[in-house]
């Protein structure tokens, strides 16, 4: 996408304070038209300035509670499968490719503790992992956001 102007970054911290808020209240606290909110966003999403809506929900309310980081070595020549074969399990929320030692980063949740030693298991059956190291999420310190990069390029502007 382009460059953001200032209504597009306007709209962005108005739903970074309501990601709920209709365009109809959108439009009303920025004094702008419905219609140029709804054309905002519908530019917005087809640029995409939107992550997924999923990352707003918590998966210790669908029953799994534990999360856990796996760090992951793989024979890099495998890691376009090993990518795929990873997707396939659903308690991998989340995975980043890494340079240094590690190669992947994988974001897990789990029922229990039995549970998170299954998922390291499958994950390291994968051919082509070479090992994993699991790591317990005690808590998130500083959760998901993006408001103090809107606030700098609003300042910016």
């Amino acid at each position: 996408m382009g460059s953001l102007d200032h209504v597009d970054l306007e709209l962005l911290s108005a739903l970074a304070d309501d990601h709920r808020a209709t365009v109809v209240a959108l439009a009303d606290r920025l004094g702008l038209s419905r219609n140029t909110v709804q054309a905002r966003m519908a530019k917005l999403e087809r640029s995409g300035v939107f992550g997924s809506f999923e990352r707003a929900v918590s998966p210790a309310a669908l029953g799994y509670p534990i999360e856990a980081m796996i760090s992951i070595v793989v024979r890099q020549a495998d890691l376009p499968r090993i990518t795929a074969e990873l997707s396939l399990i659903p308690e991998v929320l989340h995975a980043h490719g890494l340079s240094g030692q590690v190669d992947l980063l994988a974001r897990v949740a789990a029922r229990d503790t039995q549970h998170l030693f299954a998922v390291d298991a499958r994950i390291l059956a994968i051919d082509g992992i070479e090992r994993t190291e699991t790591s317990l999420v005690m808590g998130e310190v500083i959760g998901y956001r993006v408001r103090p990069l809107l606030e700098a390029a609003r300042r910016e502007q």
